[in-house]
């Protein structure tokens, strides 16, 4: 796993591969990796739990996230089975098989059977996208981090358990580095004046998932939570 990193016939690095938040195995938990665990489980709770005092919600944003706290967070889209939109999915408990192109990337998500698409032939983005679940995203190179701009994201969308919001506003900025073999960071940048006082970043890491298959989890398939909250 610690082997260099892939590259496509271009030279440039290849990030092809099943992906999964870098949480060891339960079989293999020691405890600094259970610390590990712990901590990718927070980031799932509350993106900004790392960020020495938290994520820079704006008036608005605060008064957002009491209204989704209040009922518990049963309004989460993610409760009723609604896309897993980035930059949350990197987060979230399920595989991210990434398809790479000179021209194009392909993020395959386990989660209801849901894809993102990734240009890489140089188009800009555009002025003023419909507003989409993931988004309308455009990727360049900056030496071997491949930089994915966003823009186009719904207006109600929720970044973590916690409902942390983000809007139509944002800009959303990605930088994939592939460490090595088995290791992925990707740093993720908001700028969303409506949501949030001033640009913000974390990252993410990703551990390739070697040796194995994507087994698609269809949300909606005898669901029975939904119906407790009601």
């Amino acid at each position: 796993m610690k082997a260099p990193a892939p590259r496509m016939p271009d030279g440039k690095p290849d990030f092809s591969g099943i992906w999964f938040a870098n949480v060891p195995p339960k079989d293999y938990c020691r405890e600094k990796d259970c610390i590990q665990e712990e901590r990718m489980s927070r980031v799932q709770i509350n993106m900004g739990i790392n960020m020495p005092g938290g994520l820079p919600y704006t008036e608005w944003s605060k008064q957002q996230m009491v209204k989704r706290r209040a009922n518990g967070g049963r309004d989460d889209p993610h409760t009723y089975c609604k896309p897993p939109n980035y930059p949350r999915a990197w987060t979230l408990p399920q595989h991210t098989k990434i398809i790479q192109t000179p021209q194009e990337m392909v993020m395959l998500h386990e989660f209801n059977a849901a894809y993102r698409e990734v240009y890489l032939d140089g188009r800009p983005l555009p002025v003023d996208p419909n507003p989409t679940w993931n988004g309308y995203s455009t990727g360049h190179w900056e030496g071997d981090t491949l930089v994915i701009e966003t823009n186009g994201i719904r207006d109600d969308m929720w970044l973590d358990i916690q409902g942390s919001p983000i809007t139509e506003s944002a800009r959303v900025t990605e930088r994939l580095k592939r460490v090595n073999f088995g290791l992925m960071k990707v740093e993720i940048s908001v700028n969303d004046p409506k949501a949030y006082t001033r640009p913000w970043s974390v990252t993410i890491e990703m551990a390739l998932q070697a040796d194995t298959q994507m087994l698609e989890e269809i949300c909606l398939d005898n669901e029975q939570d939904v119906k407790l909250y009601r």
